[in-house]
């Protein structure tokens, strides 16, 4: 045991030093840089307009396709969404192969498209044909970066086109988590995409990207790590970066050196592994795992020194670093009626004024930048901090009304949401009810069960007929009957599970409820619902200081556990519990609610 323990110190000390010596050595790669640049310059031609003051070479080429998404993850759009250019601002699908093949003659390699979200893009299959006629000129790689929500439909014909490279982008393994990073729903969709991608024997790699956000997603860091086990998947561990409207904070950053030690716990055996020239991430891999994992560390360790990326707006913009603001227009000037020649002049003087590096971590935030999804020269006010802070519980983002929501310069940033139910220090408490008025209240919820055949003719039919009472089934029959009237039962433990709220729910206040009215009714497969089922319907109302939406929500859930517990004995493995929602409300200061919801029977009231 003993042996054991100096044999995991040692190896943590070693590696450890190692990625510390990684990190220096990232840091201090500018003589190596140097030496490289000019060993390729020597075997090949490249164009002087695509090298800066600092002699770095840029031969990779970022193109936004678009400012839409169907995402809105608020590290990359502010809260309060972006104001989309006009259609006619945007790069046309000509200007966009323009663009590229001008770039590829004159030294690029490799071209991402990016957003936005590519996808949402029409024309994208065109555009990567396109871009694949250019392999005669120079271009090895063809990459995309995306969501993949609209991927595992698409995917074949992307790759048919030309696509050799993808970057999946995937915070999260949970899926109420990805609902709150991303303000949408889709966690599914994009895990197939991944499957689907995987699955691809013509992709040359595929990349997880993983933006990691202290108290949100940073405990997820070994499940993605397992996910590298059995397939041939690098995980990129990217720290959280500051950009307009995302209220970043350097609390909220994890640095790649945390991760690493997270990890090392875990696989004290992790081994580095070489990459590729001009990589920004540094990559590892477990031993005995087929993929790898790596961490892309812009915020506490930076790369500019071998930085060889230059990046095109979706409004035709050159931006040659992401963390800077100056951008020079490449679509005026082809619209202008500009050469290529000229074009190449235009994008030299972008390049030459490229820093030797971005601003400090402690400097960066108050940079003026396009919120990421646009990567326009409008200028906007950051927002409010909507990503609580370590240790808060109010990771709650509203939906976002439509893609086309404007961000006014100068507007007053909107309150941030947090839970009612926690306190300042992120503790549970009560709301205090003491100064509201009382009035009348009232609530309806409703949910559904699912049944098989023989549950619903029970419920249907006091005694079927042609049931055999000596066989099994006719016995658990029988054993549903001797319980007594499923439906009645369920209605009264429902009212009864309505009064008991407050001790059932912590931090709900007990009520003097007036009227509890519960409904419960067999529904065969009809119009939108494909199975037999039984629906419950319960309204509970009050005068009080606060809602009863809590004890209707309750009623329902007993009520449809009830119907379980009684029907179990024939159906207990075919049964399925969903569909509780709140229908109505009225009363309150938050006003009235209605969802429409058909009536039912079978109502038993208190």
């Amino acid at each position: 045991m003993q042996l054991n323990r100096i044999r995991s110190v040692f190896l943590w000390t070693a590696h450890r030093r190692t990625f510390t010596t990684s990190l220096s050595l990232h840091s201090d790669l500018k003589s190596q840089a140097q030496a490289r640049i000019s060993h390729v310059d020597a075997i090949s031609p490249f164009s002087p307009a695509l090298i800066d003051t600092f002699r770095r070479r840029h031969d990779y080429l970022r193109i936004s396709l678009t400012e839409r998404c169907n995402l809105r993850c608020f590290y990359c759009m502010p809260e309060d969404g972006i104001e989309l250019s006009p259609e006619s601002h945007l790069l046309t699908n000509e200007e966009v192969l323009r663009l590229a093949a001008l770039f590829v003659k004159s030294g690029v390699t490799k071209i991402r498209l990016t957003g936005g979200e590519p996808t949402v893009r029409k024309g994208l299959n065109q555009i990567i044909g396109g871009l694949n006629e250019l392999r005669p000129y120079g271009l090895r790689s063809i990459a995309m970066t995306t969501n993949g929500l609209a991927l595992p439909r698409r995917l074949p014909a992307l790759i048919d086109q030309g696509l050799t490279h993808l970057n999946l982008s995937l915070d999260t393994l949970d899926p109420f988590k990805f609902e709150l990073m991303t303000r949408r729903r889709g966690h599914e969709a994009v895990l197939k995409a991944l499957d689907v991608a995987l699955a691809s024997r013509a992709l040359v790699s595929v990349k997880l990207n993983v933006v990691v956000v202290k108290g949100l997603n940073d405990s997820e860091v070994l499940d993605f790590i397992e996910m590298t086990k059995g397939q041939v998947l690098s995980v990129r561990f990217i720290e959280f970066m500051p950009f307009t409207g995302n209220a970043w904070d350097k609390r909220k950053m994890v640095p790649s050196n945390v991760l690493f030690d997270k990890i090392f716990l875990r696989h004290p055996d992790v081994e580095r592994i070489s990459d590729e020239a001009n990589d920004t991430a540094r990559s590892w891999r477990v031993p005995g795992y087929k993929g790898t994992f790596g961490f892309i560390s812009s915020m506490s360790d930076h790369f500019c020194s071998s930085c060889n990326r230059l990046r095109i707006t979706a409004d035709g913009q050159i931006k040659v670093c992401l963390f800077d603001a100056k951008e020079i227009s490449l679509r005026d000037a082809m619209r202008k009626g500009a050469t290529d020649d000229e074009l190449l002049q235009v994008i030299g003087k972008a390049v030459s004024g490229k820093q030797e590096k971005h601003a400090n971590m402690e400097d960066i935030d108050v940079i003026t930048n396009r919120p990421m999804i646009l990567i326009v020269f409008e200028k906007f006010d950051n927002v409010s901090d909507l990503i609580p802070t370590v240790g808060s519980s109010t990771f709650l983002f509203p939906r976002l009304s439509s893609s086309k929501t404007s961000l006014k310069p100068h507007a007053t940033p909107p309150s941030p949401p947090r839970l009612t139910h926690v306190d300042d220090r992120g503790r549970a408490s009560m709301v205090d009810v003491s100064s509201k008025e009382i009035t009348r209240r009232t609530a309806t919820a409703t949910g559904r069960i699912f049944i098989p055949l023989v549950a619903y003719e029970l419920l249907v039919s006091a005694y079927p007929d042609g049931e055999e009472p000596s066989s099994v089934l006719g016995k658990a029959k029988q054993k549903v009957r001797r319980k007594g009237d499923t439906l009645t039962v369920a209605q009264l433990a429902a009212i009864m599970g309505s009064k008991k709220t407050s001790d059932l729910i912590p931090l709900c206040h007990p009520l003097q409820l007036s009227n509890v009215s519960v409904a419960l009714t067999p529904e065969a497969p009809a119009h939108d619902i494909q199975r037999h089922s039984v629906l419950c319907r319960a309204t509970v109302s009050c005068d009080g200081k606060t809602g009863v939406e809590m004890e209707a929500l309750t009623a329902v859930s007993v009520g449809l556990l009830t119907v379980w517990d009684m029907l179990k004995a024939v159906a207990g493995k075919e049964m399925e519990i969903g569909e509780i929602v709140v229908t109505e409300k009225s009363g309150g200061k938050s006003g009235d609610f209605v969802r429409n919801i058909g009536d039912t029977d079978h109502v038993l009231s208190k």
